[in-house]
């Protein structure tokens, strides 16, 4: 006879969090947690993530790794005979959770999941999870939970009044492409009705103490995307349903999954769509003023700010003294604070040099081949210019 070994739940906890690398709400790194024995054994599971106000180390595991969906990028797809199938019950991850808060462990909560039944059956452990977190261990933190896909709209509703943030993680670009890579998800179905719920429940319930953000995530390579494509639904989606940003997560082939073959996408890539998406949402860029080229990429050689100074301000630099916030925005080298900055300065007197620049925090050598100070371009200098 063999002998059943039944994991015990910190077992589970480095099974689940390794499996839950997909699902990352921001750019994890290891923890630099209070206890080093913990942190060792729970790699994957406790991760730092950078949020606005700060680093925070949080906690990122799965209700369960049983999944009935063929997504054919996951570790954890329906078929992949290597994946272990663990479950959390509500109870005990609640249990270790707090457990692990209340010792420094961690700081917050990251739960996804695999889906079984449907995504309804798989929103409820999930539910109750925080909803016990919340209530029994009275909790008062941070949680970000993922919105299941084919999860019923009263779900999506208390998801919200229970996490700080959800994430709707379409993976595609758009339905052709989601098709390449989950054949079994539904982007028009059953991932972009759910966006729409969150911002109508969340703008409808204005007793929420907080209205909770919302995220999603991409899978960038395998389908054969253009930049333009994931950046022109990106940017719809910031517009209409109030998302609060995106993921770009590059491919990396997974062992015994359809895209075992397929070549990584490079990092390059995804930094690339970062820097672009960032100037969608802070620096006044439209989809149009991206500088893609013919096939709708952008370039790898150089930052996607820099590409369209080149193009648009090597002939008609931006007189600092008189620029709008939006022009100054456009200058490679200056970014909101720094052009807030300029503003205040300019109410005190004119800006005549590249030091009164690096003064006010924008980096100088970036910017000089693109403005003007006082009417003068400013002087070829030797780690300004070159």
């Amino acid at each position: 006879m063999h002998t059943i070994v039944v994991p015990d739940a910190q077992q589970k906890m480095q099974l689940l969090g390794r499996l839950a690398g997909l699902e990352c709400d921001g750019q994890p790194t290891p923890s630099a947690g209070r206890t080093q024995v913990k942190r060792d054994f729970l790699a994957g599971a406790v991760v730092q993530v950078q949020r606005p106000d700060g680093p925070m180390t949080v906690l990122r595991t799965l209700q369960t790794s049983a999944c009935e969906r063929n997504c054919y990028y996951c570790p954890f797809r329906a078929g992949r005979t290597s994946t272990v199938r663990v479950s959390f019950s509500p109870d005990e991850l609640a249990r270790e959770f707090d457990r692990m808060q209340r010792a420094g462990v961690v700081q917050g909560l990251f739960l996804s999941s695999g889906s079984v039944g449907g995504g309804h059956n798989a929103m409820d452990p999930m539910l109750a999870t925080v909803e016990l977190i919340r209530r029994r261990y009275e909790y008062g933190g941070y949680i970000h939970l993922k919105i299941m896909p084919g999860a019923e709209r009263a779900q999506v509703e208390q998801a919200l009044c229970l996490a700080d943030r959800v994430s709707i993680n379409l993976e595609g670009a758009n339905a052709q492409r989601l098709a390449f890579l989950a054949p079994r998800k539904d982007f028009e179905g059953e991932l972009l009705p759910a966006m729409h719920w969150v911002r109508e429940i969340a703008g409808a319930h204005s007793p929420l103490a907080k209205r909770p953000s919302m995220t999603t995530q991409f899978v960038v390579g395998p389908a054969g995307e253009s930049d333009r494509e994931l950046l022109t639904t990106v940017n719809r989606l910031y517009q209409e349903v109030g998302l609060s940003r995106a993921y770009y997560s590059r491919f990396n082939p997974v062992p015994d999954t359809p895209l075992a073959d397929a070549a990584p996408e490079p990092a390059l890539r995804e930094h690339r769509l970062y820097q672009a998406d960032w100037l969608l949402r802070f620096y006044g860029f439209a989809l149009d003023d991206l500088p893609f080229d013919h096939d709708g990429r952008l370039p790898a050689e150089v930052d996607p700010k820099l590409a369209w100074a080149h193009r648009h301000l090597a002939g008609q630099p931006v007189e600092l003294n008189r620029a709008s916030r939006r022009e100054l925005l456009r200058v490679p080298g200056i970014g909101p604070r720094s052009a807030e900055a300029i503003l205040r300065a300019r109410r005190q007197g004119r800006l005549r040099d590249l030091a009164d620049l690096r003064v006010l925090g924008a980096v100088a050598s970036r910017a000089a081949p693109f403005v003007l100070l006082d009417g003068c371009r400013p002087p070829r200098q030797l780690g300004f210019w070159d």
